[in-house]
């Protein structure tokens, strides 16, 4: 029997791997394109390995992206973000992959699907699964898409160029609201808890809630089988609730608590000082024991998740995290600016510079752009001008609150 071939890229986009496709060399979306996703990355893999693929066994080095042409007025390409689980025959198009975004630019440069300038070309690119653009500003050497620089990505060993994004309009990417629930506090199971959607949906719940502390490492937390599936069933419901049943890959579950020393993977420790939040953000990985995988770092998604939440109205688990508030900026308008940060502490990376945060850039509507580099997909954030909704859609002063009120 001859062997089919199909191009694929094998790439890195912030910490996440993928595999990209050209659309035109995969069939038409359906279970035989799944069928071939699934193959390409070694699923499914009862041992949890993907030995037989290209995956590396966790929901962040199981992906895939596929390209095609136009389909939106102001974007040059179209990008299909792939999740495939690692232990079952599931590929999930719920959601976006923000350090996957990242490698849409260059794979469209190097393969010329767009014109290159030397120095910086700007991408265009309009993600399917969550109808919004997402603007790319690449480094191009050569007329190619750079791969050598001096930038360095917590969580990466080496250093390469750097990728900066802008993501357009994020907010109900995939439920349509902000909130999906209409409100800014929910309870699951007994546990307060926000249910945001921006760019991809996410719960937030207190590490005190769940009797952490919120500095615990992801492999403390992939050891604890009660804590696994309670946060899964917590997962579970707020899926329910926002519309959104039956994904394995969304929502994820943000576990927020005020700022603590901690370590870092690499070793390095970090003091209370260094970082206004801990964030531990969990996936479900269903070859883990529970049933979840904390991840080794933030997600891009999860960054601009959580700055979104904290301009939402008040008693927001972010809202309410006890014993220490922001430091004191002084008070600003609504539409964000550069400069209004809140570095927060996540595994991979420790508590990172904010100056490597660019912040939003001006758009004509009452819509926010959020521009994101590599570094940013682990730390956040700058402000976060507008509560998102669509263009023309204004909210009251009393739903935009200052990120000093949010951590008291």
């Amino acid at each position: 029997m001859t062997q089919r071939r199909i191009r694929a890229v094998y790439m890195r986009g912030g910490t996440s791997r993928c595999l990209v496709f050209h659309d035109r060399d995969l069939p038409g979306a359906g279970p035989e394109r799944d069928r071939i996703l699934l193959a390409a990355l070694g699923s499914p893999d009862p041992y949890g390995r993907q030995l037989d693929g290209l995956g590396g066994g966790i929901s962040s080095l199981s992906k895939a992206c596929i390209i095609a042409p136009p389909s939106h007025a102001d974007a040059q390409v179209d990008y299909t973000f792939a999740q495939v689980e690692v232990s079952k025959p599931v590929v999930d198009y719920t959601g976006n992959c923000g350090n996957c975004s990242s490698s849409v630019g260059p794979f469209a440069i190097d393969e010329r699907l767009v014109p290159s300038t030397e120095g910086e070309t700007v991408v265009r690119v309009h993600n399917t699964n969550t109808k919004k653009l997402i603007v790319a500003h690449v480094p191009v050497a050569s007329g190619e898409a750079a791969a050598e620089g001096d930038f360095e990505l917590p969580g990466v060993a080496g250093r390469g160029a750097r990728i900066a994004l802008d993501f357009l309009d994020p907010g109900g990417a995939g439920t349509g609201r902000l909130l999906p629930t209409g409100r800014a506090l929910d309870t699951i199971d007994g546990v307060a808890a926000s249910l945001v959607d921006a760019t991809n949906p996410v719960v937030f719940v207190r590490a005190k809630d769940l009797g952490l502390a919120g500095t615990e490492s992801p492999h403390a937390m992939d050891a604890d089988p009660e804590l696994s599936t309670r946060l899964e069933k917590i997962r579970a419901s707020a899926a329910e609730m926002m519309g959104i049943p039956g994904s394995a890959a969304n929502p994820k579950v943000a576990v927020v608590a005020p700022p603590a020393p901690f370590a870092a993977l690499d070793g390095g420790r970090y003091g209370a000082d260094q970082v206004d939040l801990l964030a531990r953000v969990r996936a479900h990985e269903r070859h883990v024991p529970g049933g979840g995988g904390a991840h080794r770092w933030d997600g891009g998604e999860r960054v601009r998740r959580l700055a979104r939440s904290r301009r939402c109205p008040s008693r927001a688990p972010l809202r309410r995290a006890p014993h220490r508030r922001l430091r004191r900026r002084p008070r600003r308008p609504a539409l964000g600016r550069e400069g209004d940060r809140v570095p927060h502490g996540a595994p991979a990376h420790g508590g990172l510079d904010p100056g490597a945060v660019t912040g939003v850039a001006p758009v004509p509507d009452p819509v926010s752009a959020i521009r994101v580099t590599d570094r940013q997909r682990f730390v956040a954030i700058t402000t976060l001008g507008l509560v998102s909704g669509p263009p023309g859609q204004t909210f009251p002063p009393s739903l935009l609150l200052h990120a000093d009120d949010l951590i008291q």
